[in-house]
């Protein structure tokens, strides 16, 4: 329920969004509607878990405008995800071990970017701010739900899934058109912690060391301007 009433949110509030259509002397602004997919990196870099990124994809839509009397232009998008993730851990709590645990989380993302020209419109540097809703995570091996996180002595692959589910990133990238075609490569970054909610719980860490993590997404996607 809470991802559906997020994605009605977000929804409702690209469709509202408007730019302005006030033409300063002979210039004209002009606003497009794009959509397109493509594949992500994901990773939670944090100093408790021994974690590797791993694939996944995305969809995406916005509307853009372009201001040929400015130096960027300016869109509005709305990008969801399916991101997966490794982290390392073992099958008992006594013997050592190094087996990948593979999560996935959900995530979907309304950002306000700027557009840079560096050769016009043909090609931008992509910098903006990002409100991120995201699921908890959840491992794609239900029979890992037992095994044991590596760095800790009794903590259970099943216990870290319920992590901060409102996120803040900034992000960066390049944008390359060609006429009605783009292709977008995107760093994400979070600057909240996304392991925040693990330190509200009960968990046995075995020390007093807090759970924190920031989130580290790569996107390469291709979209379609009408």
């Amino acid at each position: 329920m809470q991802i559906k009433s997020f994605i009605l949110l977000v929804a409702i509030s690209t469709l509202f969004v408007t730019v302005s259509h006030a033409q300063p002397r002979n210039y004209e602004i002009k606003n497009g509607f794009y959509i397109g997919g493509g594949i992500t990196q994901f990773d939670i870099m944090s100093d408790n878990f021994e974690t590797n990124s791993s694939s996944g994809f995305l969809v995406s839509m916005g509307i853009g405008a372009d201001l040929p009397h400015k130096w960027y232009n300016i869109s509005y998008n709305i990008q969801i995800a399916e991101n997966k993730f490794e982290l390392s851990g073992r099958m008992t709590d006594d013997v050592a071990g190094d087996e990948a645990l593979e999560y996935k989380v959900f995530t979907a993302q309304l950002g306000l970017v700027f557009h840079v020209k560096l050769i016009g419109a043909f090609l931008t540097l992509d910098l903006g701010p990002q409100l991120q809703y995201n699921g908890d995570l959840e491992l794609t091996d239900d029979s890992q739900e037992s095994y044991f996180i590596n760095n800790y002595a009794s903590l259970q692959a099943s216990e870290i899934k319920e992590i901060t589910n409102f996120n803040v990133n900034a992000l960066g990238g390049l944008t390359a058109s060609f006429g009605a075609f783009k292709l977008r490569g995107q760093y994400i970054y979070g600057l909240t912690n996304m392991l925040n909610k693990l330190n509200d719980q009960d968990l046995a860490t075995g020390n007093n060391s807090s759970f924190k993590g920031n989130q580290g997404m790569m996107t390469l996607a291709a979209f379609f301007v009408f």
